[in-house]
């Protein structure tokens, strides 16, 4: 099912004029003079009273070209050879899904394994309890020693917000307990530029460099590049962060409803990054992602899981691919519109990230136990995506063809079958944990509302092992103490 092309080669001109219509004639609403001053200096006409950029027709033409020649151009000292150079996105999807060689057929690399990462999200779903409630402090303790006792050794993040703590210093809280419960927390999410400097800070404490993270950051759609995110945009890109946001346009609300309307809007507003990330820095890397959207137009609820937000997402990418040359990723499996825990629901995401690796070449991890696109987060939902993940992760095997691993002579043993077969073999014996054996999931098949219950019981279970086997970080009391009081002073200074 490798859709390769959802645009014909005449699509491409009405999209590419609808795109610069948009960005000449509506432009973007910024909130940050430096990035307006830096813009007009390359070309666009700016309204600093209006907080207004407008950018010419051939301002973008001009700047799509420059950047389609920038990623054909073949690496200094070498001789072009009709292959993509290296570092630019062309290059990159190659190294990546096809082992380096152009032409060849992708391979399948395997998801990664769900885990509490920087989910950020702002529900708590606690199966116990059958409760959803917004995330505290103490519904994050539980995640993150649930996530230390499970995946430990490759960090643990920044997976719920307080919700009780003011905006401008739940980062700094959630760091704060991320470094009291975890011994090798991830960096904690940045949600705004001022908290930037006390979070490094606390990270040096710890000997962490550098122990913060943008994540995902993104317009206000339509066009509104707004204070928060704007101010966060020129401090990474002016330390050479990469140029994109996390795109997350909605057909019929933020953009027109049909998928034409929503390229135009969409890619303007990628366009619009690129172009004021440029503008800060002539050389930042250029990149983003495509989480789109459509509305239910019974209920109103916003769906990015659906087969059209889907769709609205491949042609807007394969647009910007086609016109400049730079190969976006569409969303992944977790931000699905499913409410409830269960295998539905990782189904369902499966099937999201299954028909993005159809459509885009590679696969994207299954899920993270969000719900709700990405609202609320369940961990027993993320123990369930882990068992199917170690599922889906078979389809990246490599067959190793050896005698051993044949056994002719166990096929000439069985013959046809009618006085032995192989279960009762010595070789199936050695190799049976090939095959996949989920804790939780039933593979015969789902069987009804009783083994979905079934299952989500024992995965409760699970998580009450999991924090009866947590072993909470020693030593590090006066360097949580000099932590506490970098919070102190941002709390005098922020709030």
């Amino acid at each position: 099912m490798m859709q390769h092309r959802l645009l014909e080669g005449i699509d491409i001109e009405p999209l590419v004029a609808a795109t610069c219509g948009v960005l000449e004639k509506v432009g973007i609403l910024c909130q940050n003079r430096e990035i307006l001053e830096a813009l007009a200096a390359l070309g666009a006409r700016v309204d600093l009273g209006q907080e207004r950029a407008r950018f010419p027709e051939a301002m973008v033409r001009s700047f799509v070209a420059g950047v389609q020649a920038e990623l054909a151009r073949p690496p200094a000292g070498k001789a072009s050879d009709g292959t993509a150079p290296a570092g630019s996105a062309v290059a990159a999807f190659y190294e990546n899904y096809t082992g380096g060689v152009q032409g060849a057929a992708p391979v399948f690399v395997k998801p990664e394994m769900p885990a509490f990462g920087t989910q950020i999200a702002q529900v708590y779903y606690d199966y116990a309890a059958d409760e959803r409630r917004g995330g505290s402090r103490q519904d994050l303790i539980t995640c993150l020693q649930i996530g230390e006792a499970l995946h430990g050794a490759h960090g643990v993040g920044h997976c719920l917000c307080q919700t009780e703590v003011a905006a401008p210093l739940e980062s700094l809280e959630s760091a704060l307990v991320m470094a009291e419960y975890c011994e090798r927390p991830q960096p904690p999410f940045a949600w705004y530029v001022d908290q930037v400097d006390y979070l490094i800070e606390m990270g040096e404490i710890m000997g962490w460099k550098n122990w913060f993270t943008y994540g995902a950051t993104c317009f206000a759609h339509p066009l509104r590049l707004d204070k928060d995110v704007a101010d966060k945009f020129v401090r990474r890109i002016r330390h050479g962060g990469t140029a994109g946001f996390t795109a997350m346009p909605v057909a019929g609300m933020t953009t027109p409803v049909t998928v034409e309307g929503f390229t135009a809007v969409a890619a303007a507003e990628i366009v619009a990054t690129w172009l004021a990330g440029r503008a800060l820095n002539a050389r930042c890397p250029l990149g983003g992602s495509m989480w789109s959207a459509t509305l239910d137009m019974r209920s109103g609820e916003t769906s990015y899981s659906a087969p059209d937000a889907l769709y609205y997402g491949f042609v807007c990418c394969e647009f910007i691919r086609r016109w400049s040359g730079i190969s976006l990723p569409v969303g992944g499996g977790d931000y699905c519109a499913a409410r409830e825990p269960g295998l539905h629901t990782a189904m369902e995401k499966a099937w999201k990230a299954m028909t993005i690796a159809a459509f885009q070449g590679h696969h994207p991890g299954i899920g993270e136990g969000l719900l709700e696109c990405g609202r609320t987060l369940c961990p027993v939902q993320l123990l369930i995506e882990r068992d199917l993940t170690e599922g889906w992760a078979h389809l990246a095997g490599r067959p190793t063809p050896t005698a051993a691993r044949i056994n002719l002579e166990g096929c000439l043993q069985v013959d046809l079958g009618f006085l032995e077969n192989h279960l009762g073999s010595e070789h199936t014996l050695a190799h049976f944990r090939e095959l996949w054996t989920p804790a939780l999931i039933d593979r015969r098949g789902w069987r009804g509302q009783a083994s979905d219950r079934q299952m989500l019981e024992q995965a409760q279970g699970r998580i009450g092992d999991l924090l009866a086997a947590y072993r909470k970080p020693e030593g590090r009391q006066d360097r949580l103490a000099q932590m506490r009081a970098v919070v102190e002073r941002a709390r005098r200074a922020l709030v």
